[in-house]
């Protein structure tokens, strides 16, 4: 298993057999494993990547983790480190590790939609849009008699977005490492440039 971080960039298409398929571009920058957590020392376990600035040359030499400061990026994947999928602190990865992959797991953080109604929030229908009806965008009935009070867990207004949402098995449909971008089918939770981590 390998792990990517990627910024989105924008949706766009391409053509396969004579129909289109909508992809999102994600761009690959170049990263670098910063160094490790372990149960033992931390509680948990995770790799750190890191993305290299730009015009930065990086110390293969550390033991204890490479410098934060030489990274614009840096972000854990939480997974469980092993002898099998652990990788050397400081070793490049990129386009090396989507050689021959045709679907990757996909988690982003959602837009952020403030305070929104139950309509937007759970799509929900709504009345009918007549003249003579007087239930148009409620949020009808939330309670009972007894106990007069409003269950936990209903569908309600509240904040809306903001969330950690993960795609699994999304197909591979563009691979270009020459201009340093992948495009993946479908759309891709977050807004433009942010933060995609790619597992594969």
């Amino acid at each position: 298993m390998a792990w990517i971080l990627a910024r989105k960039i924008e949706m766009t298409r391409v053509i396969k057999d004579d129909v289109f398929i909508p992809v999102t571009l994600l761009e690959i920058p170049k990263m670098q494993v910063v160094s490790y957590k372990t149960a033992e020392k931390d509680g948990y376990s995770a790799i750190v990547v890191g993305i290299v600035k730009k015009d930065t040359v990086q110390a293969v030499t550390w033991k204890k983790g490479l410098p934060a400061k030489n990274f614009s990026i840096v972000r854990e994947f939480h997974i469980e480190v092993s002898e099998e999928n652990a990788k050397e602190i400081g070793s490049e990865i990129g386009f090396a590790e989507l050689a021959g992959v045709e679907k990757v797991t996909l988690t982003g953080t959602s837009k952020g939609h403030g305070f929104s109604g139950a309509m937007k929030r759970h799509n929900f229908s709504g009345g009918p849009g007549g003249h003579g009806s007087k239930f148009h965008r409620a949020l009808g009935s939330i309670g009972n008699r007894k106990p007069v009070r409003t269950h936990k867990g209903k569908k309600m207004h509240g904040h809306y977005g903001v969330d950690q949402v993960s795609l699994r098995d999304v197909p591979v449909e563009i691979v270009n490492e020459q201009a340093g971008i992948i495009g993946v089918r479908g759309p891709v939770p977050g807004a433009r440039n942010s933060l995609i981590q790619i597992y594969i």
